[in-house]
Order: C-alpha cells, then structure tokens, then sequence
C-alpha cells in the first residue's frame, strides 16, 4: 500500500475510485469475490442500491445518502471495470456518452433555442428528441426500448405514456376510473369461478389500468406506494406502541382491539396536523 499513493488519497475523488475497482477485480491479486462477478450478477445491486437511493431521500435522511448516492456509483464503476476488460468500453466513455446526451437533449441551455417555454412545453420537446434518438437506433414500434428491467408499476406508466403518444388512450378519466370497476367485478368472478393463473392476470389487469390512473391523476404511483408504505409502518408501530404500554404484543392482541388502536392513531394524527 506504500507504493500506491492514489488508493491512500483521501482525495484522489473519481481516479481512486476506478483504480481501486481495478485493483478489486485484478486476475492475481484482487478480491475473490468480485473478480467471479459478471453483468448478470452485479445487476440486482445496482437495482437495491437505486432503491436505497430513494429510501434516504423518503425519510430526508440527508446524511445517508451522501453515502447511498456513492454505493450507486460503485455500482457504474463495478459495471464499466467489467465493460473495459472485455473491451467495450471505458468508464469515461460512459461519462461522456451521457454528457452528450445531456448536451443534445438541452438545446434550450446549450444551444441556440429560447429558454422562454413551459415546463409542459420542455416535456414535450424532450420527448421529440427521445423519439429521434430511438429512430436513429431502428426502434420502429411505439413501445420499443422501454426497459424489461424496470419494476413492474414503473414499466406500466411508461408503456402507457408510450401508446399515449400515438393516440391510444382513454380521452376522459371517468373512463379510467369505470374500467378500473370492470377489473374489479372480473377479478371477483375469477375468485369465485376460476383457477390461481387467471386470478392472477384479472389482478394483473386491474393493477395495470390502477397505474394508467396514476398517469392521468399526474401521480407517479412508485412514490404513492412508498409513501402509503410508510405510512402503515408508523401507523402500525404506533399501534405496537399502544399495547406494549398496557404489556401487550399484537399475537396477544385481536383484529378488533388493534383495529380500534389504528383508528385512535389516525386521529391522533389528524389532530396534530390541525
């Protein structure tokens, strides 16, 4: 370690780290574990470490994510040491491929077009430049190139913003709202008259259009889910919180005795946003 001065540099910044991720995945001397990675394996991290991204910024735990952000960044690094061993391509191409793209998408700040639009005015242009982009990579069909990847809810909006884009899509949401209670009858029918295959595509169905409502309430249905989600754990402790102060835990408790202690905490709350 003497003899590596950058590695020892507490501020050696974006060099120390590709070279210490080099020096992970060394044939000879690198760490075991890492070397035996490859794209496939490293990919569900960097999908948790987006997460936990998004986890610190929920709680506005801001001296976490400090900490995050650079656990996701590992994670490019991780992918672009691999890239360049097989020679694809190195870490600062996948830097200045992104700079590029944020150069051509931006013309309105680094080139010649007036910065004077809406914000619905930029969407629309970014989405234009999206859509040249994915034709000069022969994306023919209207749904091309939306990841596989993506969590299932995320995928759906973005799948239906793209058949949006070409006309088809309920013009009214009243109609999202009367398909989403057609699901929901289909869905009870297949309960009570079909096998567990269908019942899951009739739920399916009926989370997929509970999305495209989200698309027109202008709500990204991830961030509602996680919000809703913590709302139950901070709900659900409190009620913890209520029988443990009377020597109870919630397998000694009923629905009923902890149905109460729910509502009693949502008024409690109600009454501390007043």
């Amino acid at each position: 370690m003497a003899e590596d001065p950058l590695i020892l540099n507490p501020n050696g910044g974006m060099p120390r780290l590709i070279e210490i991720m080099r020096r992970l995945r060394d044939p000879e001397n690198g760490c075991p574990w890492d070397i035996e990675q490859d794209f496939s394996t490293i990919a569900p991290y960097t999908i948790e470490e987006a997460y936990e991204v998004a986890d610190a910024i929920e709680r506005e735990a801001w001296d976490e994510l400090k900490g995050e952000l650079g656990d996701l960044l590992f994670q490019s690094v991780f992918h672009a040491q691999m890239a360049s061993e097989f020679g694809l391509f190195t870490f600062d191409e996948v830097a200045d491929t992104m700079s590029d793209k944020m150069v051509a998408r931006h013309p309105h700040v680094f080139g010649d077009e007036s910065r004077d639009k809406s914000a619905e005015q930029q969407t629309r242009d970014w989405e234009t430049v999206k859509a040249a982009e994915r034709a000069g990579k022969a994306l023919s069909g209207a749904l091309d190139g939306v990841a596989l990847g993506l969590p299932a809810l995320l995928r759906a909006v973005k799948l239906q913003k793209r058949a949006a884009r070409v006309g088809f899509d309920w013009p009214d949401i009243s109609q999202v709202v009367d398909k989403i209670v057609e699901e929901a009858g289909e869905l009870a029918e297949a309960r009570d008259t079909m096998g567990q295959q269908e019942i899951e595509e009739e739920f399916g169905d009926m989370l997929f259009v509970i999305a495209n409502l989200a698309r027109h309430l202008n709500i990204e249905p991830e961030a509602a889910l996680r919000a809703t989600n913590a709302k139950f754990v901070r709900r659900f402790e409190a009620v913890e919180a209520k029988l443990a102060a009377v020597g109870k835990r919630p397998e000694d408790s009923d629905l009923a005795e902890m149905d109460a202690l729910w509502d009693a905490v949502k008024q409690e709350e109600k009454l501390r946003q007043k």
